[in-house]
């Protein structure tokens, strides 16, 4: 009885350690880091580096639940200020372009490029084209919460170089998702619509005025690509519709390689295109609710997708298939992005070793993963065959398991109708991991199309294959169950904002995350800070280091 007692009181104080080390991991969670260490030494967030509203008395005011989004661009010539980078976000009804000063310099919140204040609509989403930009001229999109779209030099600022497309919301009215120049194209970039459809425009071509007419393109399981019926070249070029009707399209990415077109949207879908062919490469289904994110791996091997269902999932373009996912986030997963300066190599530089990715979420944390070869290549359930069965719907733009865009350093496609000619020349950090291999991924659905907006043929040329139950799907390899592909945990999880985070960048000598009150963090790498600049990082007073 003594040797019973004695170990059950053992026992009841193992499960006060255990209890109070719970407790006090929760509580560590809910304190706001300023700084923070793993194996590669010590991040440290610059508080004068902080960019945001130049007036953050009156912040709250009309701010919405548009998300925060930021945009760089480097400047290709040499800057004479020695700070080539500038940074475009938005807040509310307002957009702002920087200097962006990184971990050199304290940001001067009166000295800003370009700031616009909207009225009736919230600028969502922008991108600089790297392709045209010099140091005097850069062209800079923006997408609006009700619909319409925007060009413009923020650095010229002449009023001819405004350009508005979808003004009187004929071709869509509702909010822009997304948008992004095409690749190394001069003139044409694609936008994402709250509507489940895509589209592709043309700077130098008018908008249609009335209600647009369209006839059928191309089709596959769950999408259709459509082009306007005109008899002038009228924007917009190319319509995608994505899954259901209504169905918002949350984001999209191109792979650095310039050949594929990764899109997730509300309907619970990743799909895959090649992009010159409007082909649909491969898919994968979440568990529960929309993908929100999307990004490539550097060497356009992997994509990365979160969303609702709280997780991170890694899909392997070479055989189409779920390899990973990643539970670490306590609510929706908001932005991925793989962090292509930690990516490790082996010794021969022929194969990546690790990627090193980020993701935020709507629960203020930060994740790191480290997602290893072997962790990628022990797991593959499901073999090509079984994809094949499981997705016979689905083409197979990528051979025998062959990437295309890997062996191609220059790519030429061809935009019909468009009159652009958009030559692709792969950067050298994409060149240098464009060969390596790893591990594998997919995800596959199909979604039915109600094509209540084509004026032409409504629903023509839609495959509407037997894979619209989304049920069907779970155990094979676009949504494999949760035995049958590894649940990997992040690297370190910390606490870096007081508001849910809306994007994050990573940099050569920093990453930047931005939050939903309006403010755009700059987070030093280890030995990135020099003396002369130390003063620039969060007090240690108040600091929380872990």
């Amino acid at each position: 009885m003594l040797n019973h007692d004695e170990h059950r009181v053992t026992d009841d104080a193992d499960h006060c350690e255990i209890m109070a080390s719970s407790v006090d991991g929760a509580e560590d969670e809910d304190k706001l880091k300023t700084q923070f260490v793993i194996r590669d030494g010590t991040y440290k967030r610059m508080t004068l580096s902080e960019y945001s509203r130049p007036n953050r008395v009156a912040y709250t005011t009309n701010q919405g639940n548009t998300a925060v989004k930021v945009s760089f661009i480097t400047l290709p010539d040499p800057d004479p200020s020695g700070y080539p980078e500038r940074l475009c976000f938005n807040t509310g009804k307002e957009l702002y372009v920087f200097v962006y000063k990184g971990v050199k310099k304290a940001a001067d919140l009166t000295k800003y490029v370009d700031k616009k204040i909207y009225k009736g609509t919230n600028p969502t989403s922008h991108d600089f084209n790297r392709f045209t930009a010099t140091l005097d001229s850069i062209s800079l999109v923006v997408g609006f919460s009700t619909g319409p779209i925007q060009l413009f030099d923020p650095i010229k600022r002449e009023e001819k170089d405004f350009k508005t497309f979808n003004e009187h919301t004929s071709i869509d009215k509702s909010k822009v998702t997304c948008v992004r120049w095409i690749p190394n194209s001069k003139n044409l970039f694609l936008a994402s619509y709250a509507s489940g459809h895509m589209y592709l425009f043309n700077q130098d071509l008018p908008c249609c005025i009335s209600t647009p007419s369209y006839q059928l393109l191309q089709s596959g399981e769950g999408y259709a690509v459509y082009t306007l019926k005109s008899k002038s070249p009228l924007n917009p070029v190319h319509r995608w519709v994505i899954g259901h009707e209504g169905s918002s399209v949350n984001e999209f990415a191109f792979s650095p390689c310039h050949v594929y077109l990764a899109v997730v949207s509300q309907d619970g879908f990743l799909r895959v295109f090649n992009y010159a062919t409007q082909e649909l490469v491969g898919r994968a289904r979440s568990y529960y609710g929309g993908f929100l994110c999307v990004c490539w791996s550097p060497d356009s091997k992997y994509v990365v997708v979160g969303g609702e269902d709280d997780l991170i999932t890694v899909w392997r373009l070479k055989d189409r298939c779920v390899v990973a996912r990643g539970d670490g986030h306590h609510s929706w997963v908001s932005v991925v992005a793989f962090d292509p300066f930690s990516t490790q190599l082996h010794s021969d530089e022929d194969t990546v070793q690790c990627y090193r990715l980020g993701s935020v979420g709507q629960d203020t944390q930060l994740c790191l993963w480290d997602i290893t070869e072997d962790l990628l290549t022990q797991t593959n359930v499901f073999s090509v065959r079984t994809k094949t069965s499981n997705n016979n719907n689905v083409t197979n733009s990528t051979g025998n398991g062959t990437i295309k865009c890997h062996n191609n350093s220059n790519l030429t496609i061809n935009h019909k109708d468009s009159g652009d000619h958009s030559t692709s020349h792969v950067a050298s950090l994409t060149q240098r991991l464009a060969g390596f291999s790893f591990g594998s991924s997919d995800k596959n659905k199909s979604h039915d199309h109600n094509n209540s907006h084509s004026r032409s043929s409504p629903n023509s040329g839609l495959s509407l294959a037997e894979s619209t139950d989304p049920m069907r799907l779970i155990g094979t390899a676009s949504c494999p169950r949760s035995d049958q592909c590894p649940r990997i945990e992040p690297l370190i999880r910390k606490k870096i904002a007081h508001e849910r985070l809306t994007a994050l960048v990573f940099k050569e000598d920093c990453f930047v995350a931005a939050c939903q009150d309006g403010y755009v963090y700059t987070w030093a790498r280890p030995g990135k800070i020099s003396n002369q600049n130390s003063h620039l990082v969060a007090g240690t007073g108040s600091s929380t280091v872990v």
